[in-house]
């Protein structure tokens, strides 16, 4: 089993913060880092330099879809504040499904949410994909 995960994050979000929340997020379902195949964000998070970083701490990919696709995607949390400011009803849960693509199983970690130290917040979730193993 491999896993997607989305993220979302205040401006700003230290890579510390965002580590946490995917530490967090894994431990929940006795999931292993080493899983994950591809994290995955919304493109006006493009200059979020934790998420860069994460990706390169990984060495797995960053995909990042526009507010259109993460829409059309149907989530069980989604969250009015973050369609106000990112167009969109969700970021973590819809990325992580759709970068789960065509062998997408299911949301494993819903909408996980962390405040860091450096008092901002990041988001996580996981879903499922099947990849040829």
């Amino acid at each position: 089993m491999y896993l997607s995960v989305g993220l979302g994050c205040d401006r700003g979000a230290a890579l510390q913060t965002v580590q946490q929340a995917l530490q967090q997020a894994l431990a929940q379902q006795g999931l292993a880092l080493d899983r994950i195949a591809v994290l995955a964000s919304i493109e006006a998070k493009r200059g979020e330099l934790a998420f860069w970083q994460l990706s390169a701490q990984l060495r797995r990919p960053l995909r990042l879809f526009s507010a259109k696709q993460l829409a059309a995607v149907a989530v069980p949390n989604p969250s009015a504040m973050v369609l106000k400011h990112m167009g969109t009803p969700s970021v973590s849960e819809a990325a992580a499904l759709l970068a789960a693509g065509a062998g997408v199983q299911a949301l494993l970690v819903e909408k996980h949410r962390w405040r860091g130290a450096d008092g901002r917040h990041a988001t996580v979730s996981i879903a499922r994909m099947n990849l040829d193993e």
